[in-house]
């Protein structure tokens, strides 16, 4: 079954105000930048982002354009804000936080990984020793009415925080290989979040910088099957400065 879509439009047609929508990166790294862009040209509103670990930044001209938009109702990461406060200061995204016009929801990069691994394996909920003794032991959120603690539990002796599962609605990917039916090769370290949310999420949307005839990606060497994957878009490599904020 041929996934490829002719553009980046049609890819994401069906996409309506209030999805939720996995945004995989590490930093600048495996980050679905066109079909960010694509989403900001939709126009659509309402957005809930999952992210991994600091996508967004990695994004910072996407993130800008999204926030001034006023697309974002929700973002969570593991590492959304910049570590500079004077940046912080000229960061639309961040004083909407602080405004209270968006919501922003934190959790540990590896507990954030596990709830799309749990996602995608069908298990809806985990315990985990991340955090416990800690302010994750309440969810981290800037709205204050919301930082409610989390369910804990005592297991052999030590104490654990129960997460749950994250299954988005969209997962946008981003991939270095793609084969017509879906089957993805990420680069290195752009693989990050890419894998686990394309199996977490209820339709996961690649874009791919080359695409290949089915059987070209080598068995061993596929990061992602064609089964998680319901549509495909070829893009060119991304170019864009690394900085370190």
């Amino acid at each position: 079954m041929n996934k490829v879509l002719p553009s980046l439009e049609e890819a994401i047609a069906d996409i309506k105000d209030g999805a939720v929508i996995a945004i995989p990166g590490f930093f600048a790294c495996g980050v679905p930048r066109a079909l960010l862009q694509a989403l900001i040209k939709k126009g659509t509103k309402n957005l809930t982002l999952t992210c991994g670990c600091g996508p967004l930044l990695g994004a910072a001209d996407e993130l800008k354009q999204l926030t001034l938009n006023g697309q974002l109702k929700k973002v969570i990461d593991s590492y959304g804000l910049f570590r500079s406060a004077s940046k912080g200061m000229q960061d639309p995204f961040e004083q909407a936080i602080r405004a209270g016009k968006i919501e922003f929801e934190v959790y540990p990069m590896g507990t954030m990984a596990e709830k799309y691994r749990a996602g995608g394996a069908g298990i809806p909920a985990f315990y985990t020793p991340t955090g416990v003794g800690s302010v994750m032991e309440n969810i981290v959120n800037e709205i204050t009415d919301k930082r409610t603690p989390k369910e804990t539990k005592v297991i052999n002796g030590n104490k654990y925080i129960l997460e749950y599962a994250l299954q988005p609605d969209y997962a946008f990917v981003h991939a270095k290989y793609a084969d017509t039916e879906g089957n993805l090769r990420y680069s290195k370290t752009a693989r990050n979040f890419n894998h686990v949310m394309a199996t977490a999420a209820k339709i996961t949307i690649a874009e791919a910088e080359n695409i290949v005839e089915p059987g070209k990606i080598d068995g061993d060497d596929v990061h992602t099957p064609g089964i998680y994957v319901k549509r495909i878009v070829k893009v060119e490599r991304p170019t864009f400065a690394i900085t370190i904020d």
